[in-house]
């Protein structure tokens, strides 16, 4: 079994990331704008259409609010077995850490997994980034809703 293991450095509270993590629905608005084109729940779970063309579902297996943490399972793709986690954790005030581990089979996937996670990655790191960014401009003129 692969196991894929990816730590973000965010240049924004842990409350805004949690938020946008846990905005099951809105991936694409919230979360990776322009990883992920499209989201939509249906039941426990959702569909997530990606910028390479992968759709895929995951069904959701827990929403932990007072650990920050979110587990789902990606059961329609390629892979015979798959189980991820995103965990937020505060590093200060206006700084957080997201941990996200895949594990998964066949192994011959790791390498594509790994990719799509790596610009995952990048795509969750800029767009939370701006949008803290965006919500701090916006209290400072006392226009901005919590998060």
């Amino acid at each position: 079994m692969a196991s894929i293991h990816k730590e973000i450095a965010v240049d924004a509270p842990a409350d805004h990331v949690w938020s946008a993590i846990r905005a099951l629905g809105e991936v694409h608005t919230r979360l990776a704008r322009g990883f992920v084109l499209e989201t939509r729940l249906e039941g426990d779970s959702r569909l997530v259409t990606f910028a390479n063309g992968v759709m895929v579902r995951e069904r959701i297996i827990d929403l932990d609010d007072a650990a920050r943490r979110l587990a789902y399972s990606v059961v329609e793709w390629h892979a015979t077995h798959h189980h991820a986690t995103f965990q937020v954790c505060a590093d200060g005030e206006r700084r957080s850490r997201i941990v996200w581990v895949a594990d998964l089979l066949p192994h011959d996937l790791a390498n594509t997994v790994d990719v799509m996670m790596e610009q995952g990655c990048a795509a969750i790191k800029q767009t939370l980034e701006q949008t803290a960014s965006a919500r701090t401009r916006l209290r400072a003129r006392g226009s901005a809703p919590d998060p």
